[in-house]
């Protein structure tokens, strides 16, 4: 009778660095991954937690393998990233909002100063497509409402929580520009993504896409768990309110952008592009968790 040893040889996980914001609608996302509520056989995170900007910047520097980047950003780094289709948030008719220490009516944020978060944001994009003439003051997004308040700048653009919070230190509404871009083009505004460096294509990219995919479903599946873990990172915001933020950010489009989210991808690329705020020629690649069997899970389109 013949007797055979069975390899019991482990394989070594593939070390991946996934860098977000330390935001709430980040952590909601994440939280699955992070807590190990979700297992990533194969694959072994290592969580790099920073601001936007900084996020932006480092992506042009290919610091990461998987990083949130802004939309405006991608349009630098899309010959070393491709997008993932999972885990982008988009304004669905409300977005970034431009705010003021006294009322007045967008039209006159001509020639005025207005303190933005960073030149690489989705944001400050949307903000030169709506009104080109401005001085930019880059301050750091939750200096911002403070800064307008003590007359360092005479408009501010809110991106993160201060979006619900600004009312708080008396401010004032002056745009939003989700609800501008929805009336524009009767699409939601892309804010943000994740991408993964294109070294990684095809795998183990689909196996991350799939990984980060089950993250952010597990969250929106047990979403009093997935909230708590998140208040801890919900700068000057109660339960309510940190509640409502996640739910306007993590959402059905963070699963998957779609035809429609890809759409509108495209259009604000190619609207920054005839004005030109962003290099020409950007192709918009996108990586899918494949089903199982099938040849791939890479799209590329324009």
């Amino acid at each position: 009778m013949l007797s055979f040893a069975v390899s019991s040889m482990t394989i070594k996980p593939v070390d991946i660095t996934l860098a977000h914001s330390p935001d709430s609608d980040d952590a909601f996302m994440f939280y699955a991954l992070a807590t190990e509520k979700v297992r990533s056989p194969g694959i072994r995170f290592h969580h790099k937690l920073e601001n936007i900007q900084s996020l932006n910047e480092k992506a042009r520097a290919e610091t990461y393998d998987v990083t949130a980047l802004s939309f405006h950003a991608y349009a630098y780094v899309a010959d070393r990233y491709a997008l993932l289709d999972v885990g982008a948030s988009f304004g669905d008719g409300y977005g970034p909002i431009v705010v003021a220490a006294r009322p007045f009516p967008p039209n006159e944020l001509r020639g005025k100063a207005i303190a933005v978060p960073g030149k690489l944001t989705t944001a400050y994009l949307a903000l030169k497509l709506f009104e080109n003439d401005f001085e930019a003051r880059t301050i750091p997004f939750d200096k911002i409402p403070a800064a307008v308040k003590r007359g360092e700048a005479e408009a501010g653009l809110l991106i993160h929580e201060g979006q619900l919070t600004f009312g708080v230190m008396g401010l004032h509404k002056v745009l939003d520009l989700g609800q501008w871009w929805r009336e524009q083009t009767g699409l939601p505004l892309p804010l943000g993504g994740n991408a993964i460096r294109r070294t990684l294509l095809p795998e183990p990219a689909q196996k991350i896409c799939r990984y980060l995919h089950d993250s952010v479903e597990y969250a929106l599946k047990h979403r009093e768990a997935a909230l708590a873990y998140a208040l801890q990172f919900a700068r000057d915001m109660d339960a309510a309110q940190a509640d409502r933020f996640i739910g306007m950010y993590v959402n059905s489009w963070t699963l998957g952008c779609g035809d429609r989210g890809r759409q509108a991808i495209g259009k604000l690329l190619e609207r920054g592009q005839v004005a030109g705020l962003v290099p020409a020629g950007v192709s918009l690649d996108f990586v899918t968790s494949a089903p199982e069997g099938s040849a791939s899970g890479h799209e590329e389109g324009r």
